[in-house]
């Protein structure tokens, strides 16, 4: 590490990291059932609590479990977790390891690897560690330039903290740390370790929005309060396919976020684009967005026009109006978060798709996406073709799309981004 990295993590270490204690080292031994064994052996990543039969004694969180097979064997070893209903997030299967800095430090060796590509694309912001398909579960590593955000999903990881920030400091070069964390724990990570979502871990404090290139387009991400980490990475390649239909044409961005569709559609030449959403701070920050790159002509001579308000009644009250466009782009949050959820998400996206479709062109362009893991990639695909088929407008698939390089499928789980381009009469 350069040593005024170095010396930004003692400093951070004396501070918010100080008084979090280092893992118990006592590992526990666990038993699981017939059923666990085999998916663990065919690596998935999760082990629940209702599959452990017997382990040698109550854990802390962030302690490692040592899982053995029937015959006693080893079979894997991974985070502990008492509070959460995935009872241990496994590291490694097959054969013993020693999880340390050395060890991490191979985790994101692997992952940087994988993500090397993207270093020719003129982009700098990326995820570069996706959780359990990175095979560290229960963590999210976002770049946006020289800031990482760290975001966890269990209280598992916080001992392990130092280590894996050494680990990510050394590889990345890194000038700034920030941690986010899922809702499920943010409670209990303030009571048990006096840590809080939007924490700066290491380096300078942050009053303002980061700014990033992604394909060349200046983006900013606000890190500390945004959703997700700030901004949503994994659809930077579907971004780019709007780019490329999007020429002469007038586009509706719905659910737009901060407005990256709109802003490639407007590269790529598209001659009027509103973007609609439900946050007024979100569109404000869609029109920062456009004024990041108005260096570029056909940015700059798009009318692009925000639209604040419920996506579903908007998108009534633009088809009772006569609004039409030449391409819709509908990207939902996820609908399904859980199981139970699954029927009335497929609803809602049978339903906005209608309504997506009344105000679409006739021979225009129809972009759909789904970020629901519950949601099974073809019963979306199906529900979206039964809604085309319901409003008698035939359709033409373009192209089906799943996950970036950045977002690697690792287990069947870890499968949700799905999105359909199609062209419709």
């Amino acid at each position: 590490m350069e040593k005024q990295t170095i010396n930004t993590f003692v400093m951070t270490k004396m501070s918010i990291l100080a008084n979090i204690s280092s893992p118990s080292g006592k590992t526990i031994a666990v038993r699981v059932t017939p059923a666990a064994e085999r998916a663990i052996r065919d690596g998935h990543p999760w082990l629940f609590a209702d599959s452990i039969r017997k382990q040698s004694h109550d854990g802390k969180a962030g302690d490692l479990a040592v899982i053995f097979d029937r015959k006693g064997r080893f079979l894997a070893i991974g985070l502990y977790d008492p509070t959460s209903p995935i009872r241990v997030r496994i590291l490694q299967q097959g054969q013993p390891t020693t999880i340390n800095q050395s060890w991490f430090a191979s985790r994101l060796g692997d992952a940087a690897r994988l993500r090397a590509p993207i270093q020719t694309t003129h982009t700098n912001g990326y995820r570069l560690v996706h959780g359990e398909n990175d095979r560290l579960p229960g963590l999210i590593v976002d770049r946006y330039d020289d800031t990482l955000v760290l975001k966890l999903y269990t209280l598992a990881w916080v001992p392990h903290l130092n280590s894996f920030l050494e680990a990510l400091l050394a590889h990345s070069k890194a000038k700034r740390i920030v941690l986010r964390l899922s809702r499920l724990i943010q409670d209990s990570t303030k009571a048990a370790f006096n840590l809080a979502d939007g924490d700066v871990l290491i380096g300078p404090s942050l009053n303002d929005a980061v700014g990033f290139l992604e394909n060349g387009l200046s983006f900013e991400a606000d890190v500390i309060h945004g959703q997700k980490t700030g901004f949503f990475l994994d659809q930077r390649d579907n971004r780019m396919r709007v780019e490329n239909l999007a020429a002469g044409r007038t586009v509706l961005n719905v659910f737009a976020y901060t407005g990256a569709f709109s802003l490639y559609a407007a590269r790529g030449g598209a001659n009027q684009i509103v973007s609609l959403d439900l946050s007024r701070p979100a569109l404000a920050a869609a029109n920062r967005n456009f004024q990041r790159n108005q260096a570029v002509k056909a940015i700059r001579t798009t009318k692009h026009e925000g639209l604040q308000g419920d996506a579903f009644a908007l998108l009534k009250r633009l088809a009772t109006q006569g609004s039409r466009f030449d391409m819709v782009i509908l990207d939902p949050p996820a609908f399904a978060r859980r199981q139970s959820e699954v029927a009335r998400a497929l609803e809602a996206y049978y339903r906005l798709t209608t309504l997506g479709l009344r105000v679409l062109q006739r021979d225009g362009i129809l972009v759909s996406a789904s970020c629901s893991s519950k949601v099974p990639l073809e019963d979306f695909f199906r529900m979206v073709q039964k809604a085309v088929a319901d409003e008698n407008r035939p359709l033409f698939e373009i192209e089906r799309t799943g996950h970036p390089i950045d977002h690697p499928i690792g287990f069947r789980e870890g499968a949700y981004l799905k999105c359909l381009f199609g062209r419709v009469a």
